[in-house]
């Protein structure tokens, strides 16, 4: 575009230049536009763009003849925009100045001439507005990269909240599928009728499971994907609790539960995050400790939603480095909370405060500031 404006401004300047002076103007012609189109295809060699557009500037001149009325100086316009969009501000430049002194040195050759001025300030204003346009594309393309970094980091959280959700929810299921079976196995003899209840209701769960992974699976499908038929899940939260809890104590847990709030005073995203750090917690207590009882306590004082589960079980080494702990800190610091895990330092009003362990999440219940790369550290 730049290099036929060039020629267009060259040719206008060969038909009005006076005195008349053809062989001039095509050889100004000749001069200024391969020049222009070398420096064109010379983006990763600066200087050279430069060199090339001084050559075609002296083109320019050529054609353009010794009056300030000659068109042709339009062509130095054209050609200081080109030289900074295609060489960069720090070195394009460096064509602007030498047309800005060549300008004004024949602005005063012969005694002061403000005729020259509106080419000086044309040459001026079409370098300074190469060197605004250049920037606009930087940031331009930083924005761009850092849209790209945001959402790769996004679709890393997202595969990591997903790998959360299906782990709590195998796990879980697993659990009590497995405290079902293993009351069957141990009733079948005795009494058919419980063991077939208990195998029917590791069936239920099992199949209640499998709806929710493929759920939260269907979650990473797209609107275009997803036909409709089969809605995806609510996801559950402190409305679930009672639910959860009455899983377990089906399959034989021993679970007390202390709740002192309701889920509707609960924001749906921190109702959401303690339901799952409740499932987790329940299901590392029956996992490592079955057959000891569990407490499960729920308060919201200052401001915060206090979830602590005791279990009164012997501490299991697996727990200080399993990914289950990790699962439930990363939930808690996600809605800018904390959690706790380990051997109960206090123990509980329900076992022995030598042993045990305690998860103990604090999960604020007013609005925080959201960030588009997770919080800070």
């Amino acid at each position: 575009m730049s290099l036929w404006l060039l020629v267009l401004f060259l040719v206008a300047a060969a038909f009005t230049r006076k005195p008349e002076n053809a062989l001039a103007s095509v050889a100004g012609i000749a001069i200024a536009v391969p020049a222009t189109a070398l420096a064109i295809t010379q983006r990763a060699r600066p200087l050279t763009v430069v060199v090339l557009s001084l050559v075609a500037g002296v083109g320019v001149v050529i054609a353009a003849g010794h009056s300030h009325s000659g068109l042709g100086y339009f062509g130095l316009c054209v050609l200081a925009l080109l030289t900074v969009l295609t060489a960069g501000p720090r070195v394009g430049h460096l064509f602007a100045c030498a047309a800005l002194v060549f300008l004004c040195v024949r602005s005063v050759s012969g005694g002061v001439n403000t005729a020259w001025l509106p080419w000086i300030a044309g040459v001026f204003v079409s370098a300074l507005g190469g060197g605004v346009i250049v920037h606009e594309q930087r940031l331009l393309a930083q924005l761009q990269a850092a849209q790209a970094d945001l959402a790769e980091r996004a679709r890393v959280q997202e595969r990591a909240r997903i790998a959360r959700d299906l782990h709590d929810v195998i796990a879980h299921s697993l659990t009590v599928a497995l405290l079902h079976i293993s009351a069957a196995r141990m009733a079948v003899q005795h009494d058919p009728d419980d063991a077939d209840r208990a195998l029917a209701e590791a069936e239920r769960l099992g199949r209640e499971s499998l709806g929710e992974v493929r759920a939260i699976v269907g979650m990473t499908r797209s609107d275009a994907d997803h036909d409709g038929s089969s809605p995806l899940a609510p996801t559950p939260g402190l409305e679930s609790l009672d639910e959860l809890v009455e899983r377990y104590r089906s399959a034989g847990a021993e679970i007390h539960t202390d709740v002192q709030i309701g889920a509707s005073g609960v924001p749906a995203t921190v109702g959401t995050t303690a339901y799952r750090i409740a499932q987790e917690a329940l299901t590392n207590a029956a996992r490592h400790a079955a057959g000891s009882p569990v407490e499960l306590r729920l308060t919201a004082p200052n401001g915060n939603l206090e979830l602590d589960v005791f279990s009164a079980g012997p501490v299991a080494p697996v727990n200080n480095g399993g990914n289950g702990v990790h699962s439930m800190r990363e939930r808690a610091e996600a809605v800018g909370g904390a959690l706790e895990a380990g051997p109960t330092p206090n123990g509980s009003a329900s076992h022995d405060p030598a042993s045990g362990w305690r998860v103990h999440a604090s999960l604020p219940l007013a609005p925080q500031p959201e960030w588009p790369c997770g919080r800070p550290r």
